[in-house]
């Protein structure tokens, strides 16, 4: 192995990330379609674990239990990191 002691690295954007800023996006639509106050209703549901927090409508319901709470809290936390203080993803 000459010349490859380094490791190499690099960064490629993560399926997972993309699925729940769909989620998220897809949610928060329905929500607004219904009526509801999609921040109150997103957290509702991330602080309790109960979906019925999130409406039916457009399948977000069944979407929303697709991903992890912890994932939507990281995928809402970079994205305000992010546009706050003008970082990049990582």
């Amino acid at each position: 192995m000459q010349g490859n002691s380094n490791t190499q690295y690099f960064k490629i954007q993560n399926d997972a990330n993309l699925i729940v800023k769909d989620t998220i996006d897809s949610v928060y639509v329905a929500l607004t379609e219904k009526g509801y106050n999609p921040v109150s209703q997103i957290v509702g549901y991330i602080m309790s674990g109960d979906p019925t927090y999130i409406t039916n409508h457009n399948g977000a319901r069944s979407q929303i239990m697709r991903v992890e709470r912890d994932e939507i809290i990281e995928e809402l936390l970079r994205e305000y990191i992010r546009t706050h203080f003008d970082v990049q993803n990582n």
